[in-house]
């Protein structure tokens, strides 16, 4: 039987009440003893087809390759769960999984945002290897979720091709300098911070909202990947998109670190197994074929000029984002923080 938003919400409700009543050891162990069922969800919808393509196919493994060990439930397109919610439902137990973007969780999870630092992307980007699945980057990041009782099954063996700057024809961003006094739409943290020096005014909204957003010009422009642009049809509405990689996100599974460190062996390994599919697949394919044979192909059908950065915003982008990456890593703290860059840089 399949649950409903407003269901599970009832039902969530109602057992965290009855856990807090009858501790946590009693609750759990219950459920550890009882519970078959893999519960996963992911907040993106299917009109997200790279960001849908690994989700899909590391639930599908799992359902075809491992139903004698789980019984996976997965909800997409939030109709159990919205972005802001997944988190603290694992948290809860009242989840078993989740897929997520780095990007939206980086001020819970800080460690997570060298995936996304302005002078850090490109690098990340062309260098998939190093958040390969066993890689030290990949470790040094689950040592810290740990602390946070999370583990990051996969990382997906990289990120997406960065967030560009997109555009509409009358607000055109050529350059750097054509962001200042402009509004722009920005999901992360880190880009935020990075631009601030150009008077840009950050915009938080959700891309369901972004469409009507433009239309009505409530932005001017908007930071985004591709696939944001093609899943929310934006393409209609953009006339440029400057290529300069302002930041960057991976969607990977998540679950409990005491889950994992608990799980029988072979519900682990068939975990792993899809975590190896995931590592092999997702970013690769989303980036090269995906993107790469479908959507730019389609950009240029739109109509929608692209133009690559001029080696002086590079330089000024970097710049800008020193005092983020000092700040991130005074966050995260100095040797962790350090070590990072070092492994996403290719310097240690």
């Amino acid at each position: 039987m399949t649950m409903n938003r407003r269901d599970f919400l009832k039902t969530s409700g109602t057992l965290g009440a009855a856990a807090a009543l009858a501790g946590p050891t009693a609750f759990w162990s219950s459920r550890a003893q009882a519970q078959t069922r893999f519960t996963g969800v992911t907040y993106l919808p299917q009109s997200y087809k790279a960001l849908s393509y690994g989700s899909n196919g590391f639930v599908e493994l799992l359902k075809n390759e491992a139903s004698d060990v789980f019984d996976v439930q997965f909800y997409d397109s939030g109709q159990l769960l919205k972005a802001d919610e997944q988190l603290p439902a694992l948290r809860a137990g009242n989840i078993d999984f989740m897929f997520h973007t780095t990007s939206y969780v980086t001020r819970s999870l800080p460690i997570l945002g060298v995936t996304g630092l302005p002078g850090v992307v490109d690098e990340l980007y062309r260098n998939p290897e190093r958040l390969a699945l066993g890689s030290p980057l990949f470790e040094l990041l689950n040592e810290e979720l740990a602390k946070e009782n999370l583990y990051m099954i996969s990382a997906g063996r990289g990120i997406l091709e960065p967030e560009y700057i997109w555009s509409g024809p009358d607000n055109p961003v050529r350059s750097l300098e054509d962001m200042r006094g402009k509004k722009v739409r920005i999901v992360s943290y880190e880009a935020t911070q990075a631009l601030e020096n150009y008077d840009v005014a950050a915009v938080r909204i959700p891309s369901s909202e972004t469409y009507v957003a433009l239309q009505r010009g409530t932005i001017d422009a908007a930071i985004m990947n591709i696939s944001t642009v093609v899943g929310r049809s934006l393409q209609e509405q953009y006339a440029y998109c400057y290529k300069l990689p302002t930041a960057a996100f991976t969607v990977a599974p998540f679950v409990l670190r005491s889950t994992w460190d608990e799980m029988e062996s072979a519900k682990r390994e068939a975990l792993q197994d899809a975590a190896q599919w995931y590592d092999d697949n997702f970013a690769s394919y989303c980036n090269d074929v995906i993107y790469g044979e479908e959507y730019w192909p389609l950009m240029a059908e739109s109509g929608i000029e692209t133009i690559e950065p001029s080696a002086e915003d590079m330089a000024a982008l970097s710049e800008a984002a020193q005092s983020v990456r000092n700040a991130w890593v005074e966050e995260v703290g100095t040797e962790v923080g350090e070590r990072a860059l070092a492994l996403a840089m290719g310097e240690a």
